[in-house]
C-alpha cells in the first residue's frame, strides 16, 4: 500500500512539473519580448515621490516620440541604449525644472523584478532587460512600466499586445488562472538568482 501511495505522489509531482515546465517556457518567453521601464525616487519624502512621477510623466511624453517606430523588443532596446544620454538629459531638465538637484542617471541593464499586476494583465517574475533611471541616491519607491510593448506610452494605438504570441497573451491577460503558477515561477526564479550570485 506504502508503494502504490508513493507512486501515485510521485506521479502528481511528475504531473505537475511537467505543467510548470510549459507554463515557465511561456513566462521566458514573455520575458524576451517585453522592455520595461523602471524609475526609481531619491527617497520617499513626499517630495521625492512628487518628483518621481513629474519625471514619469515627462518620460513618457518623450519616450511615445522615441519608441513609436520600434516594431520590435530589440528596436525598443537599441533605441533606448542609443539615446540615453538624451534620456538621462531629458530627466535631469525635468528634475531641474522641479527645483532638485538631484543628479539623475540612466541606463539599460537586465534585473530582476517580482510578478507584477499592471492593470489587466501580469507580468512573470524573472530578469527583464529595462530602462532604468536612477534620481539622486535612487534609495525610494520606484515606478516601472512596460516600454515595449507599448503598454504605457500615452500614444500607444490599437492592442500593444498584439507583437506577442497567443500563449504569451493568455498568461499575461488571464492571470488569475495561473495564479497558483505564477508563485511557483516566482519562487522558482528566485530560486535561480540564489544560485547564480
Amino acid at each position: 500500500m506504502k508503494l502504490l501511495v508513493k507512486a501515485v505522489l510521485c506521479g502528481y509531482f511528475i504531473a505537475c512539473l511537467l505543467s510548470m515546465t510549459g507554463f515557465c517556457s511561456i513566462c521566458g518567453k514573455i520575458r524576451e519580448d517585453v522592455f520595461r521601464l523602471h524609475i526609481i525616487a531619491n527617497s520617499d519624502s513626499a517630495a521625492d515621490q512628487a518628483l518621481k512621477y513629474k519625471v514619469r510623466d515627462g518620460l513618457l511624453a518623450y519616450t511615445s516620440v522615441l519608441f513609436q517606430d520600434c516594431r520590435t523588443r530589440e528596436e525598443a532596446v537599441a533605441a533606448a541604449k542609443n539615446n540615453t544620454d538624451k534620456l538621462r538629459a531629458y530627466a535631469q531638465e525635468l528634475v531641474r525644472e522641479n527645483g532638485s538637484e538631484d543628479t539623475v542617471d540612466a541606463y539599460v541593464t537586465a534585473m530582476p523584478f517580482t510578478t507584477r499586476v499592471y492593470e489587466e494583465f501580469t507580468l512573470p517574475a524573472g530578469t527583464y532587460d529595462a530602462l532604468r533611471i536612477v534620481i539622486g541616491r535612487g534609495e525610494g519607491h520606484n515606478w516601472w512600466c512596460v516600454l515595449y510593448p507599448a503598454l504605457c506610452i500615452p500614444t500607444a494605438q490599437g492592442n500593444p499586445l498584439e507583437t506577442l504570441d497567443s500563449c504569451e497573451t493568455d498568461v499575461m491577460t488571464n492571470s488569475d488562472e495561473y495564479e497558483v503558477k505564477f508563485k511557483v515561477a516566482e519562487l522558482w526564479e528566485s530560486l535561480c538568482s540564489w544560485f547564480r550570485h
